[in-house]
Parts: structure tokens; C-alpha cells; sequence
């Protein structure tokens, strides 16, 4: 027998959680073919097998397991079945597929939410308004069930056991991550002299460049071109010229950093994760909207590695896709500064001394008050807001006419 051991995933890290088993008891596996999924403190991993043959498997889904404890275990002496057809747990289950927001479901429907395809079909038949679906599927997916319960009880949301008039209560074991997230958070709140300053912005200029030119990028560099490569961008240029901002307290040290480590929140069904983008300074646009894609594409498959969530110097929090307006976001211990995004909202404003409507973004910059004084802080969120109303600069940091002419 073959013992499959839960490895080492981190120098801190003592104990997992097995959040699924993606082969059967007793079922022939290959060579490195994916058996479980494991949940540290800090990220997903999968569990790969070291030989084929029979699977064994000694925990149960749920369970918190040691590090170096043995998971299963495999017999490489047993004979592959001649005829198998390989299928695993999730292939077993009711196939899901994405509700896209181009369906014609008579509602908008967030890029996340999953549905198996006979769900799917009846909500785009009946026209149901998702949000009062009661999801009971595995990782949030809408089960056949959930739409006929909403059918059958239309304006009436019942809550997750799918029972009107339900006085339930019900207690669920929080996951590794999760109180990774809340011991962060109340240590970032307990230990940083935590203050928000705000600004907001006009998106004018941002909107028509992308208007402009989002086709051609698209068919260029094979990525859209979104939001977040300008916000990171600016973010870049104004952490060189504000180093205290990009810069941790080290006991009685300030560690400078001089590159841009930039951490995206990215919100999954397990919780919130930071991803890091290396080096951002050194980067295109297109370059930044690559890594954007790729990172949270991992977080939402589960597939984020432990170096992809090290470091980062400064976050970038966009709560606007969720449809916040305004809000405090809080540091991301050891870093000094989150920058937080808002949702884009057209209001009057003074332009000229005329009044004008034009697409208007909060900004919000929370920020470690013992290591950056408030003038720094400001000023470096005006300089982010500059470098949004006018994306030319974005390239040399510069306004181009007084480079021109030296000025």
C-alpha cells in the first residue's frame, strides 16, 4: 500500500481541511490524478496520487487533518479494469453550466452564479428572477429543485432548507480560511492606527478610452480591456512617487519597497482572497489585465498557490461590483494602505460653472496612520485621481505638453 500523505504547505501551517474527494471509495486511479482537495489557512490545493491503482481513502469530508497525516492509500498491486470509464465525483453529479448576463433570462445575473443545465432551461423558459432562488447546490450551484420551489412560491424566499415560514436554526464549522479572514481583520483593526480618507473621481475619460479602444485591445492582446489595469496602473505611478504608502512597519523599522506588489481582493463562494500582482510598475496595460484574468480565475477554480497570496506592498478592493457606493475598506496587515473602488454612478456635477451629469466613482483610502501622515495620504489619492481623469499620463506620469517643453 501506497500512504498519501497531507504535505507541507506552509511553515505556520499545522492542520487542513478536506473540503471534497473528487474519486470514489474503492475506485482505480492514474499516475498524479487528482483525488481531493485540501483547505489551508491561506489557499486550496489539490491532493495528487503517487502511483495508480485502488483508492483507499481514510478521512472524511469535513474533517480537519494534521499536516503529515496519512489522507489514503493506495494498492498498486491491484489490476486496472479493463473496461472503466473514468468518472468522478463531480462528473456524477448533475452537470452545471454558467448562467452567462447575455442569456435571455429577463434579469441580470452575476458571471459567478452556476446552474445545472436543466435549471438553466426552466429559468430561461419561466423568465425567473434569480434572486429569489434559494441555492442548495454544491459551491452555490441552482439545482432543478431550487427553481421549481421558487415557481411554486412565487414572491415568497425561503431561506437555505427551503422551508416557508421555517424557524430553524442551524450551525456550520468554519472553514481554515475563513478564520484566517477573521483573525486578520480583527488583528488589522487592534494594531493599525487605521484612518479613511476619501476622493472621488470622474470616469469620464477612463469610460471613452475604453469605448474607444476595447475591440481593438480585445483583438490585439486577446483580453478586455476593464477597469482594473487603470486603478492598478495609477496605483503603481503614485506608490513611486508616495514610498511610505508602498511601506511596512518592521518592529522599530520602516521596510521601503521599491517595486509595486499589488494584492487584488478577489470575493469567492470560501471567502475573501488577495492575490498578488509582481511588479506592476513594470507592466503594460495589457500585461496587468492578463494577470488580473488569470488570478481570479484561480481563486474562484480554488487553484490559488501559496506564492500567488504572499507579499503585495498595497490592495486594490473593488466593492462597485457588488454595487457599493462608499465604504472604509481595512488594511491588509503588513501593509500600510487598501485602496477601495466604488460603484461608477452618473450625478450632477459643477463643471465650468455649468452643471453637468457625469459618471462619478468614489474613492477610498484606508491607511496606517503611525507610518503615513494625513498629508501623504491625501495627496496621494489626489494623484491617483489625476492619473484617472487623465489616462495619457498613465504612460510617462507625466502631462505630456510640459514634458514637451520641459516644464
Amino acid at each position: 500500500m501506497i500512504e498519501i500523505k497531507v504535505p507541507t504547505v506552509g511553515e505556520s501551517i499545522t492542520e487542513v481541511t478536506l473540503l471534497k474527494w473528487t474519486r470514489e471509495e474503492g475506485a482505480y486511479v492514474e499516475r498524479d490524478e487528482v483525488i481531493a482537495e485540501l483547505e489551508s489557512e491561506k489557499a486550496t490545493f489539490e491532493v495528487n496520487t503517487e502511483k495508480a491503482g485502488t483508492l483507499f481513502r481514510l478521512a472524511a469530508e469535513g474533517d480537519t487533518i494534521l499536516i503529515g497525516s496519512i489522507l489514503a492509500k493506495i494498492d498498486e498491486t491491484a489490476v486496472k479494469p479493463k473496461r472503466e470509464t473514468v468518472v468522478t465525483l463531480e462528473q456524477k453529479e448533475e452537470k452545471v453550466e454558467p448562467i452567462s448576463t447575455n442569456q435571455s433570462l429577463g434579469t441580470s445575473v452575476p458571471n459567478q452564479i452556476k446552474a445545472s443545465p436543466v435549471a438553466t432551461a426552466i429559468i430561461a423558459d419561466k423568465k425567473v428572477d434569480v434572486a429569489s432562488i434559494t441555492v442548495s447546490g454544491f459551491g452555490g450551484k441552482i439545482m432543478k429543485n431550487d427553481v421549481l420551489e421558487a415557481l411554486n412560491h412565487p414572491g415568497k424566499k425561503a431561506f437555505a432548507n427551503n422551508e416557508i415560514f421555517s424557524r430553524n436554526t442551524r450551525q456550520e464549522k468554519m472553514s481554515n480560511l475563513r478564520k484566517t479572514i477573521s483573525k486578520r481583520l480583527v488583528e488589522s483593526k487592534n494594531t493599525t492606527a487605521m484612518l479613511t480618507t476619501f476622493n472621488e473621481v470622474d470616469m469620464t475619460r477612463i469610460m471613452e478610452t475604453r469605448k474607444q479602444f476595447k475591440d481593438k485591445f480585445k483583438e490585439q492582446h486577446s483580453v478586455n480591456l476593464g477597469l482594473m489595469s487603470f486603478f492598478i496602473k495609477a496605483t503603481s505611478i503614485a506608490l513611486g512617487e508616495w514610498p511610505t504608502v508602498n511601506a511596512y512597519i518592521d518592529g522599530d523599522q520602516i521596510l521601503f519597497h521599491d517595486y509595486a506588489d499589488i494584492s487584488i481582493a478577489v470575493s469567492t463562494t470560501r471567502g475573501l482572497t488577495v492575490p498578488v500582482i509582481r511588479n506592476v510598475e513594470s507592466l503594460s496595460m495589457a500585461e496587468v489585465e492578463k494577470a488580473v484574468l488569470v488570478l481570479a480565475g484561480k481563486a474562484r477554480d480554488s487553484k490559488l498557490t501559496t506564492e500567488d497570496l504572499q507579499g503585495g506592498t498595497f490592495t486594490v478592493t473593488n466593492g462597485g461590483i457588488f454595487g457599493s457606493l462608499m465604504s472604509t475598506p481595512i488594511i491588509n496587515i503588513p501593509q500600510s494602505a487598501i485602496l477601495g473602488m466604488h460603484k461608477i454612478q452618473d450625478r450632477p456635477m459643477a463643471i465650468n460653472g455649468q452643471i453637468v451629469v457625469r459618471p462619478m466613482m468614489y474613492l477610498a483610502l484606508s491607511y496606517d496612520h503611525r507610518i503615513i501622515d494625513g498629508s501623504e495620504s491625501v495627496s496621494f489619492l489626489v494623484r491617483v485621481k489625476e492619473l484617472l481623469e487623465n489616462p495619457e499620463l498613465l504612460l510617462i506620469g507625466k502631462d505630456p505638453l510640459k514634458t514637451l517643453l520641459e516644464l
